[in-house]
């Protein structure tokens, strides 16, 4: 009696080791699968990769750019009577920002930062230093022509 019992424990001993090794086997060929899908997604991506850094060079062509630009801005040459030395300028006045309001300049950084990390361009100065009375010095405005 206990020899049968004992062949029926280790019959199904035997029957729960061949499930878990089927399990285990089952989960793998899972895993290998999953592995797999992301392997062909990461060479998809590199490959998309790969097409944008082609595309972006052609865009990026100086050549392209050149032609663009006399295609659709209105560009004239440079003449040397545009050119004059700085004495020659008129003095602009100072005017001081109080210190409660905004700094114009350091907000025009502070875009200029956001578009170039879209652009690629070179990231600006840092915004001006404050000045000993506390306030910042902004340039007088332009005159539009």
């Amino acid at each position: 009696m206990t020899f049968r019992l004992l062949n029926l424990i280790v019959i199904g001993a035997l029957v729960f080791a061949a499930a878990y090794v089927y399990r285990i086997k089952y989960d793998s060929t899972v895993q290998a699968e999953r592995l797999a899908k992301i392997r062909g997604e990461v060479r998809r991506m590199r490959d998309t990769i790969a097409a944008l850094r082609a595309e972006w060079s052609e865009l990026d062509n100086p050549a392209r750019i050149e032609t663009l630009a006399k295609r659709h801005l209105p560009l004239k040459p440079i003449s040397p009577m545009q050119f004059d030395s700085l004495g020659q300028l008129p003095e602009r006045p100072l005017q001081f920002i109080k210190p409660n309001e905004t700094d114009p300049i350091g907000a025009i950084i502070e875009h200029i930062e956001e578009s170039t990390a879209t652009t690629g361009g070179i990231p600006q100065a840092a915004a001006p230093q404050e000045a000993d009375t506390g306030a910042t010095v902004a340039p007088a405005a332009t005159p539009e022509d």
